[in-house]
Protein backbone atom coordinates (compact mmCIF):
# COMPACT_ATOMS: atom_id res chain seq x y z
CA UNK A 1 0.00 0.00 0.00
CA UNK A 2 2.98 2.23 1.52
CA UNK A 3 4.40 1.69 -3.13
CA UNK A 4 0.71 2.47 -4.68
CA UNK A 5 0.64 6.06 -1.85
CA UNK A 6 3.80 6.78 -3.56
CA UNK A 7 2.90 5.46 -7.28
CA UNK A 8 -0.26 8.02 -7.38
CA UNK A 9 1.54 10.64 -5.30
CA UNK A 10 3.92 10.82 -8.65
CA UNK A 11 0.64 10.59 -10.63
CA UNK A 12 -0.82 13.54 -8.95
CA UNK A 13 2.46 15.77 -9.39
CA UNK A 14 1.11 17.72 -12.02
CA UNK A 15 -2.10 17.89 -10.47
CA UNK A 16 -0.61 19.47 -7.59
CA UNK A 17 1.92 21.67 -9.21
CA UNK A 18 -0.19 23.71 -11.90
CA UNK A 19 -3.02 25.05 -10.17
CA UNK A 20 -4.82 26.02 -13.12
CA UNK A 21 -4.83 21.79 -13.55
CA UNK A 22 -5.70 21.23 -9.78
CA UNK A 23 -8.63 23.53 -10.51
CA UNK A 24 -9.79 22.30 -13.61
CA UNK A 25 -13.12 20.70 -12.78
CA UNK A 26 -14.60 23.43 -11.53
CA UNK A 27 -13.97 25.87 -14.19
CA UNK A 28 -14.26 24.03 -17.73
CA UNK A 29 -17.98 23.58 -17.01
CA UNK A 30 -18.99 25.59 -20.07
CA UNK A 31 -16.01 25.84 -22.06
CA UNK A 32 -15.18 23.86 -25.25
CA UNK A 33 -12.61 23.30 -27.83
CA UNK A 34 -11.38 26.05 -30.12
CA UNK A 35 -14.11 26.18 -32.53
CA UNK A 36 -16.44 24.57 -30.83
CA UNK A 37 -19.93 26.01 -29.26
CA UNK A 38 -19.99 24.38 -25.78
CA UNK A 39 -22.30 21.23 -25.46
CA UNK A 40 -25.88 22.24 -24.30
CA UNK A 41 -29.23 20.61 -23.15
CA UNK A 42 -31.71 20.84 -26.52
CA UNK A 43 -34.34 18.93 -25.36
CA UNK A 44 -35.77 15.95 -23.24
CA UNK A 45 -38.47 13.62 -24.08
CA UNK A 46 -40.52 11.58 -21.71
CA UNK A 47 -40.44 8.29 -21.00
CA UNK A 48 -43.96 6.43 -20.61
CA UNK A 49 -44.87 4.37 -17.55
CA UNK A 50 -45.50 1.09 -18.94
CA UNK A 51 -48.43 -1.12 -17.38
CA UNK A 52 -45.89 -3.26 -15.01
CA UNK A 53 -44.25 -0.26 -13.43
CA UNK A 54 -44.76 -1.17 -10.12
CA UNK A 55 -46.04 2.83 -9.05
CA UNK A 56 -48.58 2.97 -12.02
CA UNK A 57 -51.56 4.32 -11.47
CA UNK A 58 -49.85 6.55 -8.37
CA UNK A 59 -48.40 10.33 -7.72
CA UNK A 60 -44.45 10.11 -8.83
CA UNK A 61 -44.82 6.86 -11.41
CA UNK A 62 -42.22 6.74 -13.30
CA UNK A 63 -38.91 5.43 -13.96
CA UNK A 64 -35.63 5.39 -11.59
CA UNK A 65 -33.86 2.20 -12.39
CA UNK A 66 -32.23 2.04 -15.48
CA UNK A 67 -29.20 0.79 -16.77
CA UNK A 68 -26.87 1.01 -19.82
CA UNK A 69 -28.02 3.03 -23.52
CA UNK A 70 -27.03 2.61 -26.87
CA UNK A 71 -27.61 4.39 -30.08
CA UNK A 72 -27.76 2.38 -33.71
CA UNK A 73 -25.24 4.67 -35.52
CA UNK A 74 -27.20 3.37 -38.60
CA UNK A 75 -30.22 4.98 -37.80
CA UNK A 76 -29.85 6.98 -34.45
CA UNK A 77 -32.28 5.39 -32.78
CA UNK A 78 -31.36 5.43 -28.98
CA UNK A 79 -32.05 2.05 -26.96
CA UNK A 80 -32.45 2.00 -22.73
CA UNK A 81 -32.30 -1.12 -20.41
CA UNK A 82 -35.22 0.74 -18.01
CA UNK A 83 -35.34 -1.52 -15.16
CA UNK A 84 -38.43 -0.06 -13.63
CA UNK A 85 -40.91 0.06 -16.55
CA UNK A 86 -39.84 -4.02 -17.43
CA UNK A 87 -38.44 -2.63 -20.65
CA UNK A 88 -36.25 -1.28 -23.62
CA UNK A 89 -36.83 2.16 -24.21
CA UNK A 90 -36.43 3.27 -27.95
CA UNK A 91 -36.28 6.23 -28.91
CA UNK A 92 -37.09 7.25 -32.38
CA UNK A 93 -36.29 10.64 -34.52
CA UNK A 94 -35.70 12.09 -31.07
CA UNK A 95 -39.48 12.55 -30.44
CA UNK A 96 -40.93 9.38 -29.77
CA UNK A 97 -40.39 6.14 -27.39
CA UNK A 98 -41.55 3.11 -27.89
CA UNK A 99 -40.84 -0.03 -25.08
CA UNK A 100 -39.70 -3.32 -26.18
CA UNK A 101 -40.63 -6.32 -24.03
CA UNK A 102 -40.04 -10.17 -24.37
CA UNK A 103 -42.16 -11.95 -26.77
CA UNK A 104 -44.97 -14.46 -25.67
CA UNK A 105 -43.31 -17.41 -24.54
CA UNK A 106 -40.42 -15.69 -23.05
CA UNK A 107 -40.42 -14.55 -19.55
CA UNK A 108 -40.73 -10.64 -19.12
CA UNK A 109 -37.80 -8.77 -17.63
CA UNK A 110 -36.78 -9.21 -14.26
CA UNK A 111 -37.49 -5.41 -13.37
CA UNK A 112 -35.62 -3.87 -10.29
CA UNK A 113 -35.69 -7.07 -8.27
CA UNK A 114 -33.40 -7.35 -5.96
CA UNK A 115 -31.76 -11.24 -5.17
CA UNK A 116 -33.59 -13.58 -3.01
CA UNK A 117 -31.63 -16.21 -2.61
CA UNK A 118 -28.04 -14.95 -1.52
CA UNK A 119 -27.08 -11.56 -0.39
CA UNK A 120 -26.32 -8.92 -3.36
CA UNK A 121 -26.81 -5.40 -3.94
CA UNK A 122 -30.15 -4.04 -5.24
CA UNK A 123 -29.12 -4.45 -8.98
CA UNK A 124 -27.37 -7.86 -8.77
CA UNK A 125 -30.59 -9.83 -9.87
CA UNK A 126 -32.47 -6.60 -11.81
CA UNK A 127 -32.88 -6.54 -15.66
CA UNK A 128 -33.00 -5.45 -18.36
CA UNK A 129 -29.33 -4.21 -18.18
CA UNK A 130 -27.27 -4.30 -21.21
CA UNK A 131 -28.10 -3.00 -24.77
CA UNK A 132 -26.15 -3.32 -28.14
CA UNK A 133 -27.63 -3.34 -31.62
CA UNK A 134 -26.51 -4.16 -34.34
CA UNK A 135 -29.63 -3.19 -36.96
CA UNK A 136 -31.97 -5.72 -37.73
CA UNK A 137 -31.10 -7.26 -34.49
CA UNK A 138 -31.26 -5.76 -30.79
CA UNK A 139 -29.34 -7.83 -27.80
CA UNK A 140 -30.07 -7.28 -24.39
CA UNK A 141 -29.16 -8.84 -21.21
CA UNK A 142 -31.31 -9.49 -18.23
CA UNK A 143 -31.50 -11.87 -14.97
CA UNK A 144 -31.29 -14.19 -14.15
CA UNK A 145 -27.96 -14.98 -16.25
CA UNK A 146 -29.84 -14.92 -19.55
CA UNK A 147 -29.35 -13.09 -22.90
CA UNK A 148 -32.33 -12.37 -25.34
CA UNK A 149 -31.80 -11.35 -29.12
CA UNK A 150 -34.80 -9.34 -30.73
CA UNK A 151 -36.06 -8.61 -34.55
CA UNK A 152 -36.19 -5.04 -35.41
CA UNK A 153 -37.70 -5.54 -38.79
CA UNK A 154 -41.33 -6.80 -37.00
CA UNK A 155 -43.54 -3.92 -35.35
CA UNK A 156 -43.34 -4.28 -32.11
CA UNK A 157 -39.84 -5.77 -32.25
CA UNK A 158 -40.39 -9.61 -31.51
CA UNK A 159 -38.24 -12.08 -29.73
CA UNK A 160 -35.46 -14.39 -31.86
CA UNK A 161 -33.84 -16.45 -29.44
CA UNK A 162 -32.62 -15.92 -25.36
CA UNK A 163 -29.83 -18.35 -23.94
CA UNK A 164 -28.77 -18.89 -20.15
CA UNK A 165 -24.92 -17.72 -19.74
CA UNK A 166 -24.48 -20.04 -16.75
CA UNK A 167 -27.43 -22.62 -15.86
CA UNK A 168 -28.56 -22.39 -12.23
CA UNK A 169 -27.06 -18.83 -11.77
CA UNK A 170 -28.98 -16.25 -10.47
CA UNK A 171 -27.38 -12.98 -10.85
CA UNK A 172 -28.00 -11.02 -13.79
CA UNK A 173 -25.80 -10.96 -17.36
CA UNK A 174 -25.07 -7.43 -17.01
CA UNK A 175 -22.96 -5.36 -19.67
CA UNK A 176 -22.15 -6.92 -23.45
CA UNK A 177 -20.30 -6.40 -26.80
CA UNK A 178 -20.38 -7.47 -30.31
CA UNK A 179 -18.21 -8.46 -32.20
CA UNK A 180 -19.84 -8.21 -35.97
CA UNK A 181 -16.84 -9.95 -37.86
CA UNK A 182 -16.90 -12.88 -35.84
CA UNK A 183 -21.04 -12.65 -35.05
CA UNK A 184 -19.95 -13.38 -31.03
CA UNK A 185 -21.29 -11.34 -28.26
CA UNK A 186 -19.60 -10.98 -24.78
CA UNK A 187 -22.02 -10.99 -22.12
CA UNK A 188 -20.52 -10.38 -18.53
CA UNK A 189 -21.95 -11.52 -15.16
CA UNK A 190 -20.50 -9.03 -13.07
CA UNK A 191 -22.21 -9.81 -9.50
CA UNK A 192 -21.59 -13.74 -9.81
CA UNK A 193 -18.79 -14.93 -7.32
CA UNK A 194 -16.64 -15.14 -9.52
CA UNK A 195 -17.87 -12.96 -11.75
CA UNK A 196 -17.38 -14.47 -15.72
CA UNK A 197 -18.09 -13.59 -19.46
CA UNK A 198 -19.59 -15.39 -21.26
CA UNK A 199 -19.15 -15.90 -25.60
CA UNK A 200 -22.26 -16.37 -27.35
CA UNK A 201 -22.23 -17.02 -31.39
CA UNK A 202 -25.14 -15.32 -33.13
CA UNK A 203 -26.38 -17.21 -36.40
CA UNK A 204 -27.60 -14.93 -39.49
CA UNK A 205 -31.17 -14.45 -37.90
CA UNK A 206 -30.52 -13.92 -34.98
CA UNK A 207 -30.40 -17.50 -32.84
CA UNK A 208 -28.22 -17.67 -30.18
CA UNK A 209 -26.06 -20.25 -28.58
CA UNK A 210 -23.69 -20.13 -25.62
CA UNK A 211 -19.84 -20.94 -27.14
CA UNK A 212 -17.95 -20.99 -23.66
CA UNK A 213 -17.74 -19.51 -20.23
CA UNK A 214 -14.48 -16.92 -19.18
CA UNK A 215 -14.11 -17.32 -15.41
CA UNK A 216 -12.10 -14.14 -13.61
CA UNK A 217 -11.08 -15.23 -10.52
CA UNK A 218 -7.18 -16.54 -9.56
CA UNK A 219 -7.41 -19.91 -10.45
CA UNK A 220 -8.02 -18.98 -14.04
CA UNK A 221 -5.56 -16.17 -13.83
CA UNK A 222 -7.64 -12.90 -13.35
CA UNK A 223 -8.02 -12.17 -9.71
CA UNK A 224 -11.65 -10.51 -9.99
CA UNK A 225 -12.27 -8.59 -6.63
CA UNK A 226 -15.18 -6.66 -7.10
CA UNK A 227 -17.21 -7.44 -10.20
CA UNK A 228 -16.55 -6.80 -14.03
CA UNK A 229 -17.77 -4.16 -15.95
CA UNK A 230 -18.01 -2.57 -19.84
CA UNK A 231 -16.96 -4.95 -22.48
CA UNK A 232 -15.97 -3.53 -26.24
CA UNK A 233 -15.10 -4.92 -28.96
CA UNK A 234 -11.90 -3.76 -30.85
CA UNK A 235 -11.93 -4.52 -35.02
CA UNK A 236 -8.56 -3.15 -34.98
CA UNK A 237 -6.74 -5.55 -33.03
CA UNK A 238 -9.57 -8.30 -33.47
CA UNK A 239 -9.82 -8.57 -29.45
CA UNK A 240 -12.82 -7.89 -26.47
CA UNK A 241 -11.36 -5.44 -23.82
CA UNK A 242 -12.81 -5.60 -20.81
CA UNK A 243 -12.66 -3.02 -17.07
CA UNK A 244 -12.08 -4.95 -14.12
CA UNK A 245 -12.79 -2.26 -11.07
CA UNK A 246 -10.50 -4.33 -9.03
CA UNK A 247 -7.81 -7.01 -9.20
CA UNK A 248 -5.88 -8.64 -6.61
CA UNK A 249 -6.26 -7.57 -3.11
CA UNK A 250 -4.69 -4.50 -3.53
CA UNK A 251 -8.36 -2.11 -3.52
CA UNK A 252 -6.21 0.96 -5.49
CA UNK A 253 -4.88 -1.74 -8.60
CA UNK A 254 -7.78 -2.14 -11.34
CA UNK A 255 -7.11 -2.96 -14.67
CA UNK A 256 -8.34 -3.81 -18.47
CA UNK A 257 -8.11 -7.00 -19.72
CA UNK A 258 -7.73 -8.09 -23.41
CA UNK A 259 -9.80 -11.33 -24.51
CA UNK A 260 -9.28 -13.23 -27.77
CA UNK A 261 -12.21 -14.37 -29.57
CA UNK A 262 -12.13 -17.78 -28.50
CA UNK A 263 -12.03 -16.56 -25.07
CA UNK A 264 -8.47 -16.45 -23.98
CA UNK A 265 -7.38 -13.82 -21.33
CA UNK A 266 -4.19 -12.62 -23.06
CA UNK A 267 -2.98 -9.93 -21.41
CA UNK A 268 -4.51 -7.34 -18.29
CA UNK A 269 -3.48 -4.06 -18.58
CA UNK A 270 -3.51 -2.73 -14.66
CA UNK A 271 -4.48 0.98 -13.64
CA UNK A 272 -3.71 2.52 -10.46
CA UNK A 273 -6.18 4.28 -8.28
CA UNK A 274 -9.07 4.20 -10.94
CA UNK A 275 -11.67 1.34 -10.54
CA UNK A 276 -12.43 0.86 -13.69
CA UNK A 277 -15.58 0.76 -14.88
CA UNK A 278 -17.39 2.24 -18.35
CA UNK A 279 -15.14 1.58 -21.48
CA UNK A 280 -15.12 2.57 -24.85
CA UNK A 281 -13.13 2.45 -28.22
CA UNK A 282 -11.88 5.90 -29.49
CA UNK A 283 -9.41 6.79 -32.45
CA UNK A 284 -6.25 5.47 -33.10
CA UNK A 285 -6.70 2.24 -30.92
CA UNK A 286 -7.24 4.40 -27.46
CA UNK A 287 -9.75 3.20 -24.82
CA UNK A 288 -11.38 5.45 -22.42
CA UNK A 289 -11.33 4.11 -19.32
CA UNK A 290 -14.39 5.34 -17.37
CA UNK A 291 -12.90 5.38 -13.19
CA UNK A 292 -16.01 4.76 -10.69
CA UNK A 293 -14.08 5.67 -7.61
CA UNK A 294 -12.80 8.78 -6.95
CA UNK A 295 -9.51 8.63 -4.94
CA UNK A 296 -7.67 11.40 -2.30
CA UNK A 297 -4.37 13.08 -2.91
CA UNK A 298 -2.73 11.49 -0.63
CA UNK A 299 -3.63 8.18 -1.86
CA UNK A 300 -6.44 7.15 0.26
CA UNK A 301 -9.86 6.46 -0.38
CA UNK A 302 -12.34 9.68 -1.21
CA UNK A 303 -15.70 8.44 -2.43
CA UNK A 304 -18.60 7.37 -0.06
CA UNK A 305 -15.92 8.74 2.81
CA UNK A 306 -16.43 12.56 3.13
CA UNK A 307 -16.88 12.24 6.79
CA UNK A 308 -13.98 10.47 7.16
CA UNK A 309 -11.54 12.18 4.66
CA UNK A 310 -10.72 15.70 4.72
CA UNK A 311 -8.31 15.10 2.03
CA UNK A 312 -8.76 17.04 -1.44
CA UNK A 313 -10.53 14.81 -4.17
CA UNK A 314 -8.52 13.57 -7.40
CA UNK A 315 -10.90 12.36 -9.71
CA UNK A 316 -9.85 11.16 -12.87
CA UNK A 317 -10.67 9.36 -15.77
CA UNK A 318 -8.01 7.16 -18.14
CA UNK A 319 -7.07 6.82 -21.48
CA UNK A 320 -5.66 4.00 -22.40
CA UNK A 321 -3.42 2.25 -25.73
CA UNK A 322 -5.65 -0.80 -26.45
CA UNK A 323 -2.32 -2.32 -28.55
CA UNK A 324 0.22 -1.27 -25.86
CA UNK A 325 -2.00 -1.42 -22.50
CA UNK A 326 0.14 1.44 -21.83
CA UNK A 327 -1.71 4.84 -20.22
CA UNK A 328 -1.54 7.59 -22.80
CA UNK A 329 -3.41 10.59 -20.32
CA UNK A 330 -4.91 10.87 -16.96
CA UNK A 331 -7.61 13.09 -17.51
CA UNK A 332 -7.46 14.75 -14.44
CA UNK A 333 -11.12 16.56 -12.84
CA UNK A 334 -13.43 14.10 -14.60
CA UNK A 335 -15.44 11.12 -12.79
CA UNK A 336 -17.06 9.88 -10.99
CA UNK A 337 -17.95 7.84 -14.33
CA UNK A 338 -20.08 4.80 -15.36
CA UNK A 339 -20.65 4.56 -18.97
CA UNK A 340 -18.71 6.37 -20.96
CA UNK A 341 -18.76 6.65 -24.90
CA UNK A 342 -16.84 7.79 -28.32
CA UNK A 343 -18.50 9.73 -30.75
CA UNK A 344 -17.32 9.62 -33.92
CA UNK A 345 -19.01 13.02 -34.95
CA UNK A 346 -16.88 14.94 -33.26
CA UNK A 347 -14.03 13.52 -31.65
CA UNK A 348 -15.33 13.06 -28.00
CA UNK A 349 -15.73 10.78 -25.45
CA UNK A 350 -17.98 11.30 -23.30
CA UNK A 351 -18.48 10.10 -19.45
CA UNK A 352 -21.49 10.30 -17.60
CA UNK A 353 -21.39 10.25 -13.64
CA UNK A 354 -23.16 7.85 -11.02
CA UNK A 355 -22.03 10.26 -8.59
CA UNK A 356 -20.24 14.04 -8.20
CA UNK A 357 -16.83 14.99 -7.76
CA UNK A 358 -18.38 18.53 -7.08
CA UNK A 359 -19.31 18.12 -3.57
CA UNK A 360 -18.64 14.55 -1.21
CA UNK A 361 -21.72 12.12 -1.07
CA UNK A 362 -23.26 14.46 1.80
CA UNK A 363 -24.74 17.31 0.42
CA UNK A 364 -22.94 19.17 3.36
CA UNK A 365 -19.90 19.58 4.48
CA UNK A 366 -18.25 16.61 6.55
CA UNK A 367 -20.04 16.50 10.23
CA UNK A 368 -18.11 17.41 13.41
CA UNK A 369 -16.33 15.63 14.78
CA UNK A 370 -14.58 14.39 11.30
CA UNK A 371 -13.84 10.59 11.79
CA UNK A 372 -16.61 9.46 14.02
CA UNK A 373 -19.40 8.96 11.77
CA UNK A 374 -20.38 6.02 11.14
CA UNK A 375 -23.48 6.31 9.02
CA UNK A 376 -23.77 7.69 5.90
CA UNK A 377 -25.94 10.92 5.35
CA UNK A 378 -28.99 11.10 3.93
CA UNK A 379 -29.69 11.59 0.13
CA UNK A 380 -26.28 10.36 -1.03
CA UNK A 381 -27.40 10.43 -4.92
CA UNK A 382 -29.17 14.06 -4.89
CA UNK A 383 -26.58 16.65 -6.16
CA UNK A 384 -24.91 17.55 -9.62
CA UNK A 385 -23.82 14.95 -10.98
CA UNK A 386 -22.00 15.98 -14.58
CA UNK A 387 -21.72 14.92 -18.17
CA UNK A 388 -17.53 14.82 -18.62
CA UNK A 389 -17.02 16.02 -22.28
CA UNK A 390 -13.27 15.22 -23.50
CA UNK A 391 -11.43 15.71 -26.58
CA UNK A 392 -10.40 12.34 -27.86
CA UNK A 393 -7.28 14.31 -29.54
CA UNK A 394 -6.01 16.40 -27.25
CA UNK A 395 -7.35 13.83 -24.84
CA UNK A 396 -7.58 16.57 -22.39
CA UNK A 397 -11.33 17.59 -20.41
CA UNK A 398 -13.55 20.19 -22.51
CA UNK A 399 -16.68 20.78 -19.79
CA UNK A 400 -18.72 19.10 -17.11
CA UNK A 401 -22.28 19.36 -17.65
CA UNK A 402 -24.62 19.19 -15.06
CA UNK A 403 -26.68 16.47 -15.19
CA UNK A 404 -29.25 15.33 -12.31
CA UNK A 405 -30.08 12.53 -9.51
CA UNK A 406 -32.69 11.50 -7.97
CA UNK A 407 -32.61 10.18 -4.24
CA UNK A 408 -34.02 7.24 -3.25
CA UNK A 409 -37.39 7.88 -1.50
CA UNK A 410 -37.32 7.47 2.20
CA UNK A 411 -40.40 5.82 2.33
CA UNK A 412 -38.77 2.79 -0.10
CA UNK A 413 -41.24 3.48 -2.98
CA UNK A 414 -38.15 3.69 -5.26
CA UNK A 415 -34.70 3.93 -5.42
CA UNK A 416 -31.95 6.68 -6.07
CA UNK A 417 -32.15 6.81 -9.82
CA UNK A 418 -28.82 8.56 -11.12
CA UNK A 419 -27.51 10.00 -14.21
CA UNK A 420 -24.97 7.51 -15.13
CA UNK A 421 -25.71 6.27 -18.78
CA UNK A 422 -24.62 8.14 -21.48
CA UNK A 423 -24.78 7.71 -25.58
CA UNK A 424 -24.47 9.54 -28.48
CA UNK A 425 -25.02 9.79 -32.29
CA UNK A 426 -22.41 10.30 -34.89
CA UNK A 427 -24.99 12.10 -37.60
CA UNK A 428 -26.22 14.98 -35.46
CA UNK A 429 -23.41 14.87 -32.73
CA UNK A 430 -26.17 14.49 -30.41
CA UNK A 431 -25.93 13.19 -26.89
CA UNK A 432 -28.21 11.20 -24.94
CA UNK A 433 -28.50 11.10 -20.68
CA UNK A 434 -31.55 9.04 -19.22
CA UNK A 435 -32.25 10.74 -16.08
CA UNK A 436 -34.58 9.46 -13.66
CA UNK A 437 -38.33 10.84 -12.50
CA UNK A 438 -38.42 14.75 -11.12
CA UNK A 439 -39.92 17.77 -11.52
CA UNK A 440 -36.68 19.86 -12.17
CA UNK A 441 -36.15 18.61 -15.66
CA UNK A 442 -38.48 19.64 -18.18
CA UNK A 443 -40.33 17.15 -19.54
CA UNK A 444 -39.60 14.46 -17.05
CA UNK A 445 -41.97 13.86 -14.59
CA UNK A 446 -42.02 10.08 -15.12
CA UNK A 447 -38.69 10.05 -16.56
CA UNK A 448 -36.89 11.66 -19.39
CA UNK A 449 -33.89 10.95 -22.13
CA UNK A 450 -32.36 14.71 -22.12
CA UNK A 451 -30.77 15.34 -25.57
CA UNK A 452 -27.29 17.48 -25.57
CA UNK A 453 -25.46 18.73 -28.67
CA UNK A 454 -23.57 21.66 -29.82
CA UNK A 455 -25.87 23.77 -31.99
CA UNK A 456 -25.74 27.61 -31.45
CA UNK A 457 -28.92 29.33 -30.56
CA UNK A 458 -31.08 30.82 -33.80
CA UNK A 459 -29.66 33.90 -34.32
CA UNK A 460 -31.91 36.92 -33.61
CA UNK A 461 -34.31 38.35 -35.71
CA UNK A 462 -33.99 42.04 -36.60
Amino acid sequence: MLQARRTFRALLKKYVVSSALATASLLVIGSASAGQSALRLLSSVPIPVSAMNPLTGQLGAGTYSFDISFVDQSDGTYYLADRFNFAVDALFAESIVKQIVPSPGHAPFAGFTPCAVQPAGANDCAGPNGVVAAFPLLFVTDAPSRVLSFNLLTNPPTTVSEVTTLAGEPTRADELAFDPKDRLILAINNASAPPFGTLIQVDGVGNLSVVTNIFLDAAHGVDARNGAEQPVWDPGTQKFYLSIPQIGPNPTVGGVLRISITGTVEATFTIPFCSPAGLALGPNETLLVGCNTIWATDGSLWTNNADKNTETAAPQLVILNAATGLIEANVLGAGVGDEVWFNAGDNHYYAAASGSNLAPNAIFPARPPVGTATTAPVNVSQGAATLDVIDALSETLDQRVPTFNVPADPAGSHPAGTAHSVAAYSGTNHVFVPIAANNAVPNCLTGCITIYGRDDPAAPSN
